[in-house]
């Protein structure tokens, strides 16, 4: 018999949920800009709503889509979803209608539950006979400054005996290596890809992530990251909910966060170092009481030392934390442990999470010594159970047991792991994942462009940024301002290119491939400006 893990003690998130509300009853659970929902208030709203979906025909395996912002009702949402069987489809709040459509019509969505008209959202755009498919029903969710819709009034209204009856029959019956999640990443070539995952997976790998995070009873973590990533969903609430902490949600990112860890007296954050700067370098953070801040989480391949070590002087905060890995793996890989030396916490990922296996491999597949670069493989637990609906880009990803990460990276003799490179074309703004390709896919259909390339540039406080290189059709004029305003009606504001230049003709090799490094280098050598 094996240890005891969250895994096999709940199995499911929906029996962790119920676990916690026994265990923590009426402890705070989630404080949503002043609305406190406790555990058991919680696994209340979540037996409510689980047993509408089934009142609403919702069958085992249906997927549900949640398009809004972080809230309490988004978890409550979410949590009814999984506790009705159903696999949660989490949107991305800044896809256009046009990705929103893609997305539920890859998944074939039977629900779609939305947050209308926050940053723009309105599911009345998408395109739901043409483009959708059978999108059976539709929710709005509230979010904080508006009053409950009686759509979702009716969704935690009480439901029919025999829809709670069916409802602890699912519950009781779901298995830890049930489908809970598709989450969509984007990969290197065109769409977006619905990556499946599991419950029991979900609750293993972030109980072994809590090793380093150390998130428990009394403790207050404030949810910057969206919950449509790993970070703010598995890593965020999930988390918070089976250690018994208070988590509270941020809806969109602003300088506000000050006042909010004044405010609520948050002990643990995480986020890109794009959250970290903007704290240290508030104008006015010494107006702010920010020592309740415990332990940072900051996710990036590399850490500026610097940053590291003015979270620790000028905040105080005791343990700051990294790591690394892939939505295809639970987004889980390595982390650095509390203690973990400064430098190594700036310039590696961390180390292997329990049960978690990794090797570095060259262009014929073969491993390679410690030390030397290739490409990183993941295995061990945490592989995704594939690509929604496309089993070809699954064997493509997974091979041998092995996730092929497109990441170009070295083990040290310790077992430290830096990422070094990207063999993909993927590119990270402030956190998001852009599929160059698909950003080439839509320019490509403004009609004064003939060709377009699309790489990703390094920025300052974003990370990275795309850039876009275009060679015009023959008598057409464009401008760049033209091309990005172009860009920002068809996807979200992330993946808009920051810089456009024209060219007269795109580098490329003898098969007609464009030389994304030559592109790169000549913009570098430009002084980093298009």
């Amino acid at each position: 018999m094996g240890p005891v893990t969250a895994e096999t003690l709940y199995g499911t998130i929906p029996r962790m949920v119920l676990a916690a509300s026994e265990q923590y009853g009426d402890r705070v659970a989630i404080d949503d800009g002043g609305r406190y929902v406790t555990f058991r208030e919680l696994a209340d709203d979540m037996m409510a709503i689980g047993a509408s979906l089934i009142d609403r025909e919702i069958q085992i395996g249906d997927r549900v889509a949640i398009w809004a912002p972080n809230s309490a009702s988004w978890i409550s949402a979410a949590l009814g979803s999984l506790a009705a069987a159903a696999w949660l489809v989490p949107v991305n709040t800044r896809f256009s209608p046009q990705e929103v459509s893609y997305v539920l019509k890859k998944t074939d969505a039977s629900m779609l539950i939305a947050a209308t008209g926050f940053m723009g959202i309105d599911p009345d755009q998408l395109a739901v006979s043409q483009s959708v498919g059978p999108l059976c029903h539709r929710v709005d969710i509230p979010i904080v400054g508006k009053p409950n819709t009686e759509s979702w009034a009716g969704l935690l209204s009480e439901a029919s005996p025999s829809a709670r009856k069916e409802l602890d029959a699912r519950i009781a019956g779901a298995h830890s290596h049930d489908v809970s999640d598709i989450m969509f990443t984007s990969g290197t070539t065109g769409h977006p890809k619905g990556v499946m995952l599991r419950h029991g997976t979900s609750l293993r790998a972030y109980e072994s992530f809590n090793l380093g995070f150390g998130i428990g009873v009394g403790d207050v973590h404030l949810v910057v990251p969206p919950f449509f990533h790993c970070l703010g969903y598995k890593a965020g609430w999930m988390l918070d909910l089976m250690f018994g902490a208070t988590c509270v949600p941020m809806p969109v990112f602003t300088e506000d966060v000050v006042s909010l860890i004044q405010d609520q007296r948050v002990t643990h954050l995480s986020g890109p170092p794009t959250l970290f700067s903007t704290i240290l370098d508030h104008p006015r953070r010494a107006d702010f009481e920010l020592s309740s801040l415990r332990v940072a989480f900051v996710g990036a391949t590399t850490i500026p030392e610097r940053l590291i070590t003015r979270l620790s002087d000028e905040l105080g905060i005791a343990v700051v934390m990294t790591g690394y890995g892939l939505t295809e793996n639970h987004a889980i890989g390595t982390f650095t442990h509390r203690g973990t030396a400064v430098p190594l916490v700036s310039q590696t990922v961390g180390q292997l999470w329990p049960d978690v296996t990794a090797q570095i491999v060259d262009d014929h597949n073969e491993p390679v010594p410690t030390g030397e670069r290739g490409e990183v493989l993941l295995g061990g637990y945490g592989l995704m159970t594939g690509y929604y609906g496309d089993q070809e880009a699954t064997d493509a990803a997974i091979k041998d047991g092995w996730l092929y990460t497109g990441d170009i990276g070295s083990f040290d003799t310790d077992g430290y792991l830096r990422i070094l490179d990207r063999k993909k074309d993927m590119y990270i703004v402030g956190g998001f994942n852009v599929s160059p390709a698909e950003v080439e896919e839509v320019l490509d259909s403004f009609p004064c462009i003939g060709q377009v390339s699309v790489i990703g540039v390094p920025d300052e406080r974003m990370g990275e940024v795309g850039a876009a290189f275009i060679v015009l059709r023959r008598g057409e004029v464009c401008t760049e301002s033209e091309v990005i305003a172009f860009a920002r009606t068809c996807m979200a504001n992330y993946k808009v290119p920051r810089y456009v230049r024209f060219m007269d003709s795109l580098p490329m090799n003898s098969t007609g491939k464009v030389l994304k490094a030559e592109l790169r280098a000549d913009f570098l050598n430009a002084g980093g400006t298009a």
